[in-house]
């Protein structure tokens, strides 16, 4: 039975890097292609899991999508709370 936790080996870099590279996905997603908003989250975390479960925790699967879903939350976390600020911002 799977009752430990699992050993997630991670570094500061995986932030720095992994996280930009996400943002980008969805940024593309939306500018190139013209998805609509709702879809920016489904569309970052596909893209977080893939790049974490593939690249960066490759061979750990259960690591893999823990750090893919941090990544998603991160990256659209930066996504729309610069959207709000700047709403804010033009608003005052």
């Amino acid at each position: 039975m799977l009752t430990e936790y699992p050993i997630i080996h991670t570094n500061i870099w995986d932030a720095f890097w992994a996280v930009p590279v996400v943002l980008l996905v969805v940024l593309a997603a939306k500018w190139l292609f013209g998805v609509r908003s709702s879809w920016l989250t489904t569309i970052a975390t596909v893209a977080a899991l893939i790049l974490s479960i593939f690249i960066s925790h490759r061979g750990n699967l259960s690591a893999g999508i823990f750090m893919g879903f941090f990544y998603s939350g991160a990256a659209i976390g930066v996504l729309y709370s610069v959207k709000q600020s700047y709403l804010a911002y033009r608003a005052r």
